[in-house]
């Protein structure tokens, strides 16, 4: 290994971690080290490639290949003639990959004073480290360095898994075709949004989980109807054990223990979406000093700085949230703290949402009821369906409803939950609300709410709060 090579600032990982980078760093010496993500080894990080952005123009394919089963409530007769894989995939990665290209040649020849590294970084020690790349190994050392390094998909321990075939979030996206039988291994975000996408597209879709309810961290009451319509368009397998996977003849065999005893599973094509691990140990994080959570993250403080000086992180492997927009939040503040170390700023993780874009689509900010309950809060909810709205009507959603809570004693939200169509749209006012302390009944009766229209659900649901 060449003597070491000493950077201004060293970041690891090209996602959020990419964006760090602009014109006010020209006159420091960069290093950006990226190990490629996905089936391809794409630049510019989990959300571009094989994460939020491909997956949510999937699911609005899905979305749209549904609409002539729902053309009947409406008095429509419309036909589903055929949903061509190969031209679904390619409009989607034709556009992506060709950004993740463009990136990774702008920071590899048009930045003089950015040296991009393609290969796993490791630390060494204190702000060293170690680079395997296609032609050997590179030592960095650095004043600042910035772990972006995300996170991975991650299976469980199940006899004969690692034989089968299986494809992850990283993989699934890019099938030949769309498999006629899919079993779905996980019941979170990333499952029940994949489920939607293939089982709109022609696939028979089961899907597994050990839990009693489909998306169990959301609010009880979401979770529960959200599981009771999935029912209707998958084959719901829960409470349920894998005990043992293989591949015979082309065809993928769960067996599984569960109330009603031993059963078996079959399909063309199995997704394993049981959850993502962080990079940490990718990085070799322990070996640069860098304390660790329980749960393998970056242990970092309110500005995004580890336990080593000099040192930050950001992104899904610190974030117990693994979600692009808390990363870019994160990214902001650490760019921040590295310009102006003498003034620095904190992340503000008070009121994080988050969305699903399955079937039906869900969204949701602060507290559920439960988290509510346990703490014992003297709080008020009130639901509004989606039905009681005349945008409601115009949809025949028979379905969906907004869910709120606030304090009674100070009338402040606790949290939001929407369960429908256009749920990560209709959630962001509540989320302001949160956000910046509004009261819910002035929020409710001190402004318009365009009539008819789908905001509508919120109005009325905050107008139910049981408030003095």
């Amino acid at each position: 290994m060449a003597a070491a090579r000493h950077y201004d600032l060293v970041i690891v990982g090209s996602g959020s971690g990419n964006s760090l980078v602009d014109e006010r760093f020209d006159e420091w010496n960069v290093a950006i080290v990226e190990r490629g993500v996905g089936s391809t080894g794409a630049y510019g990080g989990t959300c571009l490639n094989v994460g939020c952005i491909p997956t949510k123009m999937l699911a609005h394919t899905a979305d749209t290949a549904r609409a002539p089963g729902h053309g009947e409530r409406l008095g429509l007769d419309l036909e589903l003639r055929g949903a061509p894989w190969p031209a679904i995939r390619d409009r989607i990665f034709g556009r992506i990959d060709p950004i993740a290209a463009a990136g990774e040649r702008y920071r590899a020849q048009e930045n003089p004073n950015v040296t991009l590294y393609r290969g796993t970084a490791r630390f060494t020690g204190e702000r060293e480290l170690a680079v395997e790349t296609a032609e050997g190994t590179a030592a960095l050392t650095a004043d600042r360095v910035v772990v972006a390094a995300g996170s991975r998909p991650e299976a469980p321990q199940v006899p004969g898994l690692d034989g089968v075939g299986y494809h992850t979030s990283d993989s699934v996206m890019r099938l030949a075709e769309v498999p006629r039988r899919l079993i779905v291994l996980g019941t979170g975000f990333v499952g029940t949004e994949l489920a939607h996408v293939f089982a709109s597209l022609g696939s028979q879709v089961t899907v597994i989980g050990r839990s009693g309810l489909l998306l169990r961290h959301q609010d009880g009451e979401i979770a529960r109807h959200f599981t009771e319509l999935a029912r209707q368009q998958w084959d719901v397998r829960l409470d349920r054990t894998v005990k043992e996977a293989g591949r015979r003849d082309g065809v993928v065999r769960l067996e599984l223990d569960g109330p009603h005893g031993a059963e078996t599973v079959e399909a063309e094509e199995l997704l394993v979406a049981t959850g993502r691990r962080p990079n940490a140990d990718l990085v070799g994080a322990a070996a640069g000093g860098l304390a660790l959570t329980d749960d393998g993250r970056i242990a970092v403080d309110a500005t995004q700085a580890a336990s080593v000086a000099g040192v930050w992180a950001l992104g899904d492997v610190s974030s117990p949230y693994q979600l692009k927009h808390v990363a870019n939040h994160e990214a902001r503040v650490v760019q921040h703290n590295l310009l102006h170390p003498e003034r620095p700023v904190r992340t503000d993780h008070r009121f994080v949402p988050h969305a699903v874009f399955s079937s039906p689509q869900v969204a949701a900010v602060g507290l559920t009821e439960e988290e509510a309950r346990e703490r014992g809060l003297d709080y008020t909810a009130a639901v509004h369906r989606y039905a009681d709205i005349a945008y409601g009507w115009a949809m025949e959603d028979t379905t969906g409803f907004a869910k709120v809570l606030a304090d009674r004693g100070t009338g402040r939200l606790l949290g939001a939950h929407i369960l429908g169509p256009e749920a990560p749209t209709l959630i962001q006012p509540l989320i302001q609300a949160l956000h910046f302390g509004l009261d819910p009944r002035a929020m409710a009766r001190g402004q318009y709410w365009i009539h008819p229209a789908m905001p509508e659900v919120v109005e009325n649901a905050l107008l139910k709060l049981d408030l003095p």
